[in-house]
């Protein structure tokens, strides 16, 4: 059975956020192109290939759109899922939150082509790689993002046990075992829903609570 979507919760749509930008920035081009070149304008979007700055966000909606759908398909029914969910003052977003006996889970999606590795040296600071390049720094998005979720339960519930996670799609996981970096894990799917669908103290009707209260405090980007 799926996550439950209540309809006194606005749970919000996957990738809507990153899937406007890509929108806005492609109509951008078309307009500046077709400005420019008043006769062959179209010819030229035709052949051409997006720029990247375009297409990432594209990507990056797919990527919340995949995850989406798979914590859908797994996770428990009595898991309510928020998705695409916008940071007061700030242009950033949480692309996926749930709320389960296991507790609040704060997940970021990522969608990379490559390995993912994690690498701990004797001397000097641990490093997340995929296909090769350093992308430590996803972390710290994540971080922050499970921070600001924290500060909320501090207020309303500071018994329930908030928990963050990776969630790739497209990328290359170890098929055993999973791979934590600073403290977070990076999963699949499927490994993901396992964990949010373990047991835990939150009861169903405390879940809903804090489901409208989060709702509240991190609207639909």
């Amino acid at each position: 059975m799926s996550a439950t979507e209540p309809e006194d919760i606005h749970s919000g749509t996957a990738g809507a956020s990153a899937r406007r930008e890509h929108e806005r920035r492609h109509a951008n081009r078309e307009k500046r192109v077709r400005a420019k070149h008043p006769r062959v304008g179209g010819l030229m979007l035709a052949v051409g290939d997006a720029p990247t700055h375009e297409t990432v966000w594209a990507r990056g909606a797919g990527g919340e759109e995949h995850v989406a759908k798979f914590l859908a398909k797994y996770l428990n029914a009595d898991v309510i899922m928020l998705h695409d969910r916008g940071i007061p003052r700030s242009r950033a977003n949480i692309d996926h939150i749930a709320i389960a006996s296991s507790g609040v889970w704060v997940i970021d999606s990522k969608r990379y082509k490559g390995k993912v590795a994690v690498s701990n040296p004797l001397f000097g600071h641990a490093k997340l790689t995929i296909n090769g390049r350093d992308k430590s720094k996803l972390i710290e998005g994540l971080a922050k993002q499970v921070a600001l979720v924290k500060a909320v339960m501090a207020e309303v519930a500071p018994d329930v046990p908030v928990h963050g996670a990776l969630c790739f799609v497209d990328s290359d996981l170890p098929a055993f075992g999973t791979l934590t970096f600073k403290s977070f894990p990076l999963l699949y799917p499927k490994r993901l829903a396992k964990r949010i669908n373990a047991g835990g103290p939150l009861a169903a009707d405390q879940a809903r609570s804090l489901a409208t209260e989060l709702a509240l405090r991190f609207p639909s980007a």
